[in-house]
């Protein structure tokens, strides 16, 4: 598959993008490039290749769910500019 020029800038304009007649001429070699690359891709064998959810097959330590510091509600409140019933005081904004 080959891009022409007027098909870039289709796909520029499709995109929002302003570009100039030089960055078109520029661009369509490129993305040409991409394409072949990918369609280099498409011609590997990939039967009997398990599909990769990730490349590195590693478990994560975990650690235990513990609550560990807490029940600082009074000091946590202490910095808030206004609080209300053990909760931070905030202006509505939305009517």
């Amino acid at each position: 598959m080959s891009l022409s020029r007027d098909d870039v800038k289709k796909v520029a304009g499709l995109s929002r993008l302003r570009m100039a007649d030089e960055q078109l001429d520029k661009m369509a070699p490129e993305i040409n490039n991409i394409l072949g690359f990918i369609e280099q891709l498409s011609e590997v064998n990939t039967d009997n290749v398990e599909p990769l959810a990730n490349v590195a097959r590693s478990n994560l330590p975990l650690r235990d769910d513990v609550v560990n510091d807490g029940d600082c509600v009074d000091k946590i409140l202490a910095n808030a500019p206004e609080a209300e019933e053990g909760y931070f005081a905030v202006p509505k904004i939305v009517e």
